[in-house]
């Protein structure tokens, strides 16, 4: 009976997790809300979604169907996703929250933010208490207009992902700048502190592979002029012409995936040396904001982004990338050698046995006087303030996210259950 009931309890936390996670898939919440279909697909073709999946807590401002038309018919895709990204906060906002902002007024810090593209408070959103049940929206530059508000509350998981619905786009002037259409790989490359890997992708026609590439969507894992001086790394003179280029098209994929999408990628992921004759795969490993590339030889981290623009994405990495293909699996450690043992002394025959002494009965310690909560202890739920925005008042606590909190609930079952049954 004891065991049912553990195994019932069990697989209620496992289900409940696994719809947590499911349901923070933001594509798949936007999908049951027609009148938001165009911003969602905006979301997919820009990989803003992969990049709010990846994160929590995550608040979404949503802008109903044709509300962003006037963008998307004159501005690159990359603008709009500039555009898009100051709609999403790196913090959990619902309405309760929204009417009890400390002092009146909060800098919420937003995806744009994280491009290391925004000058100043530009990657911010001043949210405003109006009063009158307003809250009116803006950019945290000094002196822009809150001409967006509040309109209403669309999906909440707390405390992990919010969705709310504001009247108009958050689109100051500065981030309405279209990069230039032609973009030099190279010297941005140069710039980075990868030289050499620029050198080499120029001297063996790569460059011009890179480029034939980039209308359909690049990324670039570019190693440090550092990672060329490592011990161990390859003398690349040493190999053919065909297999320099193997390996420097190897640092590439055909497709623009930045690094929310890597986080959120399975399995292996073809390269632009992926051909007929070998795989030429990667994997991505992830480790908290850490993202890593595993080529079956070494693996080597994401240093920094150099330009994340749809639809190129350049990295630098911290250790050249060897395929499997040209230099093998990596060695397996070899085991130790077995310890060597010593012979032990035998006994002496007429040896005493020592006495026992007996063992000193243990003190024991007086029990802990009770506690209790003082009467100005704080009682559950969200605040104003919060990590990832900017106010006066400080105060408050943060609250866990819920899937901080089905892990606590299921270790607590677990040991509920292994007291229970023994």
């Amino acid at each position: 009976m004891a065991a049912s009931l553990t195994l019932s309890l069990l697989a209620v936390v496992t289900l409940a997790a696994v719809s947590i996670a499911a349901a923070t898939n933001i594509t798949e919440i936007l999908a049951g809300y027609p009148e938001y279909s165009e911003f969602n697909t905006l979301l997919s073709q820009t990989k803003l979604a992969d990049e709010i999946n990846s994160r929590e807590p995550v608040t979404v401002c949503v802008l109903p169907n044709g509300a962003l038309s006037s963008f998307t018919g004159k501005y690159p895709l990359s603008v709009v996703k500039n555009i898009l990204a100051l709609h999403v906060l790196l913090d959990y906002f619902d309405a309760p929250k929204l009417h009890k902002i400390s002092e009146g007024s909060v800098l919420s810090t937003t995806l744009y933010q994280t491009t290391g593209n925004a000058d100043g408070n530009l990657g911010f959103v001043n949210i405003t208490d109006l009063k009158g049940g307003k809250v009116g929206f803006g950019s945290g530059v000094a002196g822009s207009p809150l001409d967006s508000t509040y309109t209403k509350s669309v999906k909440q998981i707390p405390y992990n992902v919010s969705v709310i619905e504001v009247s108009k786009a958050i689109a100051p002037a500065a981030v309405l700048t279209a990069p230039s259409a032609d973009v030099n790989i190279t010297a941005l490359l140069v710039k980075a502190g990868c030289k050499t890997f620029a050198s080499l992708i120029v001297s063996n026609g790569v460059s011009k592979v890179y480029e034939s590439a980039l209308d359909k969507g690049l990324t670039i894992f570019a190693p440090n002029d550092e990672a060329f001086k490592a011990a161990g790394v390859p003398d690349l003179s040493t190999l053919s012409n065909a297999e320099v280029i193997s390996i420097l098209q190897y640092h590439a994929l055909a497709s623009y995936a930045p690094i929310g999408t890597l986080k959120q990628t399975k399995g292996k992921i073809s390269t632009l040396a992926t051909n007929g004759a070998g795989k030429y795969d990667l994997s991505v490993k992830t480790a908290g904001d850490s993202v890593s590339l595993d080529t079956g030889v070494d693996t080597s981290r994401i240093a920094s982004t150099v330009l994340d623009s749809t639809p190129l994405c350049i990295f630098t990495v911290d250790s050249l990338l060897l395929p499997v293909e040209l230099f093998g699996k990596a060695p397996s450690p070899a085991p130790g050698p077995a310890p060597e043992t010593s012979p032990s002394p035998a006994p002496a025959a007429d040896a005493p046995a020592p006495e026992s002494a007996a063992a000193p009965t243990p003190m024991l310690s007086p029990p802990a006087p009770p506690t209790s909560s003082p009467d100005g202890a704080p009682s559950e739920g969200p605040t104003a303030d919060s990590q990832n925005s900017t106010s006066d008042n400080a105060g408050g606590f943060l609250e866990a996210p819920a899937t901080m909190k089905t892990l606590m609930l299921t270790v607590s079952v677990s040991l509920f259950a292994f007291v229970f049954m023994s």
